[in-house]
């Protein structure tokens, strides 16, 4: 198979799974795919604004946001944003109950309800040591992507609250607060559509459970030595850890480096 594009998650995949850090044989790597023409997404749960590092690798088309908010340099090829009024609603409940809200504009910040178990899924999933900024009136912006920092049993308190929203879990301790479906792999036919490449041509890589159904959606999809049970079941090919070069292994084994 002649592979035309390669969608990457950042968090675990592109970082180290343990530091976080980009290596240069990573940097290398994606310089090299480049060169024998082959385009490089990203695909985050992160938001725009926490994606520079990615672009200086020279990744020019970013899919945030878990796939809410899609650009190609700076061209928006894909976007939801929920409702204000709903918005609202729930950033008022979280504030009267004090649980943990992030927020995914182009920028993130949070609600200001602090925890060791919010810092700890900060940390895993975005590389952040300390909690993003507050915005006491965020639900006046556009925002592409709400998470709620809750186990099973405050998820399922929000369900009932909310029966009109979906509730979706992509984190031991992060669900995803979403009006509608909002998913990677919508994100990634967006992008497909826009450079007219086929979903068999695309390799994606992935570590997190929110990978599932962009690995599914690709023509080969990987899963990192470091990624989650349920992620590698659904993998055509478990490679080694992010730390341990398991993109290269990869690559080399099928012949695209």
């Amino acid at each position: 198979m002649s592979y035309k594009i390669v969608f990457f998650d950042v968090d675990g995949t592109l970082t180290h799974h343990e530091n976080g850090t980009i290596s240069s044989k990573t940097r290398e790597i994606v310089k090299s795919l480049k060169h024998k023409g082959l385009k490089i997404v990203a695909a985050t749960g992160r938001p725009l604004s926490l994606c520079e590092e990615i672009r200086e690798l020279g990744i020019d088309t970013l899919i945030t946001a878990n796939g809410a908010f899609t650009v190609h340099d700076e061209k928006v090829i894909h976007k939801l944003s929920m409702d204000k009024d709903v918005a609202r609603e729930v950033f008022e409940y979280a504030a009267s109950q004090n649980h943990g809200l992030s927020f995914y504009t182009k920028e993130l910040s949070m609600n200001g309800v602090k925890d060791d178990n919010i810092l700890k899924a900060l940390k895993e999933t975005l590389s952040l040591s300390d909690y993003p900024q507050i915005n006491e009136r965020i639900y006046d912006e556009d925002i592409y992507l709400m998470c709620l920092y809750a186990n099973e049993e405050t998820a399922e308190q929000y369900a009932q609250r909310f029966p009109h929203l979906l509730f979706k879990r992509w984190h031991p301790f992060i669900v995803s607060v979403l009006q509608e479906e909002i998913t990677k792999s919508v994100a990634i036919l967006k992008v497909l559509d826009y450079f007219n490449i086929h979903q068999s041509e695309a390799i994606a890589f992935g570590d997190g459970e929110n990978d599932i159904d962009m690995i599914e959606l690709a023509g080969l999809g990987i899963a990192m030595g470091n990624g989650s049970n349920k992620l590698k079941s659904a993998a055509d090919f478990v490679t080694k850890k992010s730390g341990e070069d398991g993109i290269e292994f990869a690559l080399k084994k099928f012949k695209v480096l």
